[in-house]
């Protein structure tokens, strides 16, 4: 299905966009406020969120928006033309200060993900692709690694919130951490499946994702 090419142009805006308004709180006085017990939003967050959602109100009024930081029920029913925005991926890194963090776009055309968008604002790597076009880097194409064999291989994951009270998911971690190079926890899971799109990581898995969390990087 050919897109209309507004479509990734309005997601890199949107991108391009939220990074500058990251880039404006980062490591400032930043009000952080908690969703759960580790689970947290910052005034980034739902900025990002605004500005993303007026964008597409004013340039596709029929489509819908589903935000991490949507209101239950507000905008989040599947089908026709909806968006799939994390506005702040790793949003504990970026209330500590860690530059390793993102915005996640992601066009969602009768129930499959036909484009996404991953902008990091401190690297300044844009990571686009589209069904059946390609991925790119800054415009450059990306490659999966070529290792094989998973001793050879650096791996990533993330752990969900409820991990405290279910530390038997722990059991995956160990076992690949025994099996392979290296495990790594970055705290972006949009930026983890970019990573191994560019061949830096050779694999990731994580439970208990939200479409905001992997929607645009798993087209990637």
């Amino acid at each position: 299905m050919a897109l209309d090419p507004l479509f990734l142009a309005t997601a890199i805006e949107g991108a391009l966009s939220a990074g500058r308004i990251h880039r404006s709180y980062f490591r400032t006085n930043l009000v952080v406020d908690k969703k759960g017990p580790i689970d947290l939003v910052t005034a980034a967050d739902l900025e990002t969120e605004r500005m993303f959602r007026g964008l597409i109100a004013g340039r596709f009024p029929s489509h819908v928006v589903l935000g991490e930081e949507t209101p239950a029920g507000v905008a989040a029913e599947s089908g026709g033309h909806r968006w799939i925005i994390d506005p702040v991926d790793g949003t504990t890194n970026f209330a500590h200060g860690l530059a390793l963090f993102c915005v996640s776009i992601a066009l969602e055309v009768d129930g499959r993900v036909e484009l996404g968008v991953v902008y990091d604002p401190m690297a300044e790597e844009l990571f686009t692709a589209e069904r059946g076009v390609g991925a790119w880097l800054n415009g450059e194409p990306l490659h999966v690694s070529t290792r094989s064999a998973l001793v050879d291989g650096l791996l990533c994951t993330g752990f969900p919130y409820s991990v405290r009270d279910r530390p038997t998911k722990l059991e995956a971690f160990s076992a690949f951490l025994r099996a392979a190079r290296g495990v790594r926890r970055l705290g972006s899971a949009a930026l983890d499946l970019c990573y191994v799109a560019a061949g830096r990581l050779d694999g990731f898995w994580e439970i208990r994702l939200h479409p905001w969390d992997f929607a645009a990087g798993l087209l990637v």
